[in-house]
């Protein structure tokens, strides 16, 4: 046998292996139509087990849009199966449009970010610059079987300078209820571009409540050059004494992105590279998906693309010496911007869970990361093969029973993507 032959034998005896620890079932299958299609983001979880999530499109079909301008949903368990239940379909207006996700506030309503709607847009962006808004459910008792949510808009960006564009991550918020995000485009003008994206690099943007309303500042601007790096595309963690980690897609020391923190001063916020992407040893580059922490105070993140094996990486940045120490977590096999969209989740065994948009068959999977012996040990949970979804860009959403639960984007039954459910057995 070659080389290959024997590689892919070795494959196919892990994933048959794998496939009799777990089961994997699609829980829905988008149509494109109401119940919306194209969903992109990681699912929240409430303490019921409930899920929600966000398709980029489908929805309101007479909608403002480029095609339909997406929604917010609610899945719930029923039986022996899944009910999706649309929330909120987006107008395309100045409600917004393209969710991209949505997180528990304080107050247990659901805040998110739509990456277009909103006001016109001075950047280069057609259909508007973006939104943040909330959903919860009707004040009124709901008296028939669909109960349409309500929503209302903390935030219209603009894209002027001093002000973002294209929120395309969730949001996250701290101690005090302030809300924080990213955009990708917007913040100050130049006559050469960014690396990524449209006229200008990106921002980091604070909502604070106010008088029964929100106060938008902005406290980091990407700069054109230099070490910060470019075009976030990923939200944010916040730690316990308030400051902000992140990724810049690209840009940074060495042109492939960087991974930053944001520290409050009494004279604003400072800005600091904690690492640029790639090293030269190996590391990848293009960061995406928000970061998360460990108890222990280390950062786990996701590279697209390189790394030792070509299918971006898994990597974990811990403080050391009033710096942080970069390590591998895993070097994933494939091909250039075949691997990781989002971030990685960790359980509380400490084992990490991610998604990989295109490994495989060019259909991407779902793999489980294990502590084990100072080291990883990589796991296949799933292949998608079309069929059953493809394209996963969300991450994967644990439950107390340790159940997985995730989206890929297209594919599936209707094309439009699927909602999927791992459970071990």
């Amino acid at each position: 046998m070659t080389l290959a032959a024997i590689a892919i034998t070795i494959l196919m005896i892990m994933a048959a292996s794998e496939a009799q620890a777990q089961t994997y079932t699609v829980i829905h299958n988008f149509t494109g139509g109401a119940d919306g299609g194209g969903p992109d983001s990681t699912l929240a979880i409430d303490a019921a087990g409930n899920l929600y999530g966000t398709a980029a499109t489908g929805g309101n079909s007479s909608g403002n849009c480029y095609g339909s301008c997406g929604l917010v949903f609610k899945m719930k368990a029923s039986g022996s199966g899944w009910v999706l239940t649309p929330l909120y379909a987006f107008t395309g207006g100045s409600d917004g449009s393209a969710p991209a996700g949505v997180v528990f506030g304080p107050d247990g309503a659901l805040y998110g970010t739509t990456t277009a709607g909103g006001v016109s847009c001075s950047s280069n962006r057609q259909y508007g610059c973006g939104t943040v808004f909330t959903v919860r459910p009707s004040a009124t008792v709901c008296k028939s079987a669909l109960c349409p949510w309500s929503e209302s808009v903390l935030y219209r960006f603009t894209g002027s300078p001093g002000d973002g564009a294209a929120p395309n991550a969730p949001v996250a918020f701290d101690q005090a209820g302030n809300l924080y995000g990213t955009t990708v485009q917007g913040g100050v003008a130049n006559n050469f571009g960014c690396p990524y994206g449209h006229d200008w690099c990106g921002t980091v943007f604070e909502l604070s409540p106010s008088d029964g309303g929100w106060t938008e500042t902005v406290p980091y601007i990407f700069p054109l050059l230099g070490s910060a790096g470019q075009n976030p595309e990923s939200g944010l963690a916040i730690d316990a004494a308030g400051n902000l980690y992140g990724t810049a897609l690209v840009g940074g020391v060495n042109g492939g992105g960087t991974v930053f923190e944001l520290t409050p001063s009494s004279s604003g916020w400072v800005e600091n590279n904690l690492y640029s992407l790639p090293d030269g040893n190996n590391t990848g580059d293009f960061p995406h998906g928000t970061l998360i922490f460990d108890p222990a105070g280390n950062l786990y993140g996701t590279t697209s693309v390189g790394g030792q094996n070509g299918g971006g990486t898994v990597f974990e940045l811990s403080p050391s010496g009033g710096g942080w120490s970069y390590s591998l977590v895993y070097g994933l096999s494939g091909f250039e911007q075949d691997g990781p969209e989002t971030g990685v989740t960790r359980d509380s065994a400490g084992n990490l869970y991610g998604t990989a948009y295109e490994l495989g068959n060019n259909a991407g999977q779902i793999f489980k990361l294990t502590p084990s012996n100072g080291g990883w040990t990589y796991t296949l949970l799933h292949q998608f093969d079309y069929n059953d979804g493809c394209l996963p860009v969300g991450g994967v959403t644990v439950d107390a029973h340790g159940n997985l639960f995730g989206t890929a984007s297209a594919c599936g039954t209707y094309g439009s993507g699927v909602v999927w459910e791992i459970t071990p057995n």
